[in-house]
């Protein structure tokens, strides 16, 4: 089964939008995984606009599941990770400026920079995965990097299929093909929802994980959290 690892910055953002603690992470954390979510991931931005540093040292002895970090390894990000040693880093090439991450890591432009710090989190046992598009060169160079996994930005898949262009998912399945004969593992995530995500799973080989935020939390307004979470379980089993 692929696993599900929900995203929780949304529910940080609505948070700070009126101050004080509520919606409460800690607790959310605790009721995903006991709504069955596999692993919360989070994505630290430098303006800490919705999670923060502090909310990952709060949630890093609540996470019992697979906790993942995101973010551009800048030297702040580095040092926090260390400190938290998640199950999972995912280095994103986000600016700080960006709304959201809008683009994977050109892997031979910044083999060496991804190098040392994968390197530098493999001495920590910490899981390493890099965010790179459905490109077969971007593939094999982040296979060059001794990245543990690779995560597929799905943004334009998730266009493609909302116009009914099934045929979106191809460069994703050869990625993931190539990934996995490298020696890579598969995760994918943005844009990925309950009308896209079975497809998703059923044509793309070997996809470990997903991580999942923004369109999970919009769909348990109408929802509710616990019947989502076990919804997209249902279409990843």
């Amino acid at each position: 089964m692929t696993k599900l690892s929900v995203n929780i910055n949304k529910l940080a953002t609505l948070r700070n939008a009126r101050g004080g603690n509520v919606p409460d992470l800690l607790t959310a954390a605790r009721d995903l995984e006991r709504f069955g979510a596999q692993g919360i991931t989070v994505h630290p931005r430098p303006d800490e606009r919705h999670i923060r540093y502090q909310d990952v040292r709060d949630l890093t002895p609540v996470v019992t599941t697979e906790f993942n970090i995101e973010g551009n390894p800048v030297p702040k990000f580095i040092d926090l990770v260390l400190e938290a040693k998640p199950a999972q880093v995912t280095l994103v090439p986000d600016a700080e400026d960006a709304i959201t991450s809008n683009a994977g890591w050109n892997t031979i432009e910044h083999s060496t920079y991804l190098n040392d710090i994968i390197a530098t989190f493999k001495q920590h046992n910490i899981r390493t995965s890099i965010f790179v598009d459905p490109d077969l060169k971007m593939v094999e160079g982040a296979a060059a990097t001794g990245t543990d996994r690779i995560e597929l930005y799905t943004e334009s898949y998730a266009k493609d299929f909302e116009k009914g262009n099934k045929d979106g998912i191809v460069p994703f399945t050869k990625a993931a093909i190539l990934a996995h004969d490298l020696g890579m593992g598969i995760n994918a995530g943005h844009d990925l929802s309950l009308d896209n995500i079975a497809f998703f799973k059923d044509n793309v080989p070997h996809l470990l994980e997903v991580s999942i935020g923004h369109a999970l939390i919009c769909e348990s307004i109408y929802l509710g959290l616990e019947n989502v979470v076990n919804m997209y379980l249902n279409k990843l089993s």
